[in-house]
């Protein structure tokens, strides 16, 4: 984290301090809600930290982005991942995450290029070589800019290979955002990103995470674990809570649709849903979810 990041966050940090002492709500507050707290812990030194975040692309409880875009930084250095899918990230989104010194980031926007939101993978540059990704969009069309069946919105995955410095190791971590709407674009979106890690991932471990906009009783979360295993469910060292909260979490305990999955010789040891937020804020409405993963090359 550079110097000016650090200042700037702790400047934030003496405003947000100052703004709940005068008594003023901020709209991200987490004040007045009962939810068990869920920290980012330290990681194994020989496990490898896999991230799944949806940043949201506006406001939260009527605070905007640019209001939480160093609290969303923060946490992202606070958990310090191998790799990072997100969900949400517009192009404003994708210039404040290009500040994170230790990251590389790859993705293209639904709406082609730069446009529209993205689903970026992020990588520390500095124990990762990137050696291939590309963008592809959930539809009848995956190297067009388009709709996919009933969807209301475009739609995309992305994807990273990436090999360890040191090692030599290679994973990729495939990354995704199921649509919200569509009754049948959701199920087809999973068939199309199963089929696709089963024909070209075949032979290399694979960390899938996306917020898959279903729960896991799902068609479409069927389809996704008929071929990867759910870190939540999986990890023998789990503190799992619901995912999507919408800065009311007492009323979403169940609400799970982000997931972080894998295939064979990817072993999970932590799962957490992070809850604690940061300064006493949601950084999202989305708590952020980690895995903790052991991964041996095919």
């Amino acid at each position: 984290m550079s110097f000016l990041f650090k200042a700037i966050s702790t400047l934030m940090s003496v405003i947000t301090a100052a703004i709940t002492a005068l008594g003023i709500p901020l709209g991200d507050s987490m004040e007045g809600h009962e939810f068990p707290v869920i920290g980012i812990e330290q990681k194994a030194d020989d496990a490898i930290r896999v991230m799944s975040f949806n940043v949201r692309c506006t406001d939260v409880g009527g605070n905007p982005a640019i209001n939480r875009r160093l609290i969303v930084l923060e946490e992202i250095v606070k958990a310090a991942p191998d790799s990072l899918g997100l969900q949400e990230a517009t192009p404003q989104w994708m210039t404040w995450l290009g500040t994170l010194e230790d990251y590389g980031i790859v993705g293209e926007g639904r709406d082609g290029g730069k446009l529209g939101e993205h689903c970026p993978v992020l990588y520390n540059k500095t124990k990762y070589k990137l050696i291939d990704s590309d963008t592809f969009w959930l539809s009848e069309t995956p190297d067009k800019v388009s709709f996919g069946w009933d969807a209301a919105c475009r739609r995309v995955c992305t994807w990273a290979l990436l090999e360890d410095i040191n090692t030599g190791l290679r994973y990729v971590h495939v990354n995704s955002h199921f649509d919200n709407a569509g009754i049948k674009a959701v199920p087809e979106e999973a068939k199309q990103i199963a089929k696709f890690i089963k024909d070209k991932f075949s032979n290399i471990p694979v960390v899938f995470t996306a917020d898959m906009n279903t729960q896991r009783d799902s068609e479409a979360y069927r389809i996704m674990t008929a071929q990867l295993s759910d870190a939540r469910e999986t990890a023998p060292d789990c503190k799992s809570f619901g995912t999507y909260h919408d800065a009311k979490p007492e009323e979403h305990t169940d609400d799970i649709i982000d997931y972080i999955l894998y295939s064979e010789s990817v072993t999970p040891l932590v799962y957490r849903t992070v809850t604690d937020g940061i300064d006493g804020r949601f950084v999202s409405d989305h708590f952020p979810i980690y895995a903790d993963v052991k991964i041996e090359q095919k």
